[in-house]
């Protein structure tokens, strides 16, 4: 990409479709699509020099609704082929837009690769903890106890946690949003953008017909400021429909939420939270909050660390050997093989 070249200004409505969008009415999906609109046309990122990947699921309609290049893959296989499509074309902006059953169950081995190889992709993983597509089977992200269609009296099963695959896998971008919040999620995907390497955006998304209001705990007007926390870099960690609330730190390690005022605790004491720390220890704490204790689930850009992108690599690594063997075609390459022969 020029950086010389000045483009033109690119509105929300450059990067949609002309194809009806036909996800159920309520769908949290249809916010995802519009914040995704949004944050291309905050990030001015020519449409054509665009490309959203996608494996199978109800999220994985979207890049038919997007004005840019496209490829609907297979299951789980999305992540794979967003790695293809940034190493042959670097300069291109490419998302992934996947489920919790199409990256963590059949594609968790290829979503944990791309991460740990800090391919310069942007993957945005929609959580209902259901699968949608196929009619309400419970995913790799369902709770425990959990009654779907393939458990009818419950999972026994423990949940995969995003956080802790992207953390263990070496992630260096990882955030949350929810779907009804509009403005951060734009923001999150822009700050996504604008990482250098993998970024994991984890959307809590809610399925109406199969898994309707199972993030209502947190997302309900009536207490989500006493149950959520924005997280932003270089700011104090405060929350509460008051902001009278903040997470302070116990013995240096595990995490408490207070009442500021209360108990002996002041804004002092109030942790300021930095994303781009390269010890990954706080950062888990912070993104597993709100899973099995009562503090507050952590939304916003909980974990942003530079580190070498592979695709910036790989191109460095081709140079560097083409500058030491001399250039050849592809004739002289096969005459230089001693194992030749030549019929007559």
């Amino acid at each position: 990409m020029d950086a010389t070249v000045t483009y033109q200004k690119y509105t929300a409505k450059d990067y949609k479709s002309e194809n009806n969008v036909r996800w159920c009415p309520g769908c949290g999906d249809h916010a995802v699509l519009s914040c995704l609109h949004k944050a291309m046309a905050e990030l001015n990122i020519q449409p054509h020099e665009t490309a959203v990947i996608s494996g199978i699921g109800c999220s994985s309609r979207l890049p038919y609704y997007m004005n840019t290049y496209g490829f609907h893959g297979i299951h789980g296989r999305a992540a794979v082929i967003a790695t293809g499509v940034k190493v042959a074309n670097p300069h291109l902006s490419v998302w992934v837009a996947t489920g919790d059953g199409d990256s963590l169950a059949i594609g968790g081995n290829h979503f944990i690769h791309a991460v740990r190889r800090n391919i310069d992709i942007n993957i945005l993983l929609f959580n209902n903890k259901i699968y949608g597509l196929t009619k309400g089977q419970y995913s790799p992200t369902s709770d425990r106890g959990f009654v779907s269609k393939t458990s009818p009296f419950g999972t026994v099963e423990d949940p995969f946690h995003p956080a802790e695959l992207c953390f263990g896998a070496r992630g260096n971008f990882f955030a949350r949003a929810i779907d009804v919040d509009l403005k951060n999620s734009v923001s999150l995907m822009v700050a996504a953008a604008k990482h250098k390497g993998t970024s994991v955006v984890e959307i809590l998304q809610n399925c109406v017909i199969f898994n309707d209001g199972i993030h209502d705990k947190i997302t309900d007007r009536a207490f989500k400021a006493e149950r959520t926390i924005l997280l932003k870099h270089g700011e104090k960690m405060i929350f509460g429909e008051n902001n009278d609330k903040g997470i302070v730190a116990l013995n240096g390690i595990n995490l408490k939420a207070v009442t500021i005022g209360q108990d002996g605790y002041t804004m002092d004491d109030v942790l300021v939270h930095d994303a781009t720390t390269k010890d990954n220890t706080l950062h888990l704490k912070l993104a597993m909050m709100g899973y099995e204790d009562e503090m507050p689930m952590a939304l916003g850009v909980i974990r942003d660390v530079e580190s070498p992108s592979y695709e910036a690599a790989y191109e460095d690594q081709i140079k560097e050997v083409q500058q030491k063997t001399p250039k050849r075609t592809f004739t002289e390459f096969l005459l230089a093989s001693p194992n030749i022969w030549k019929i007559e």
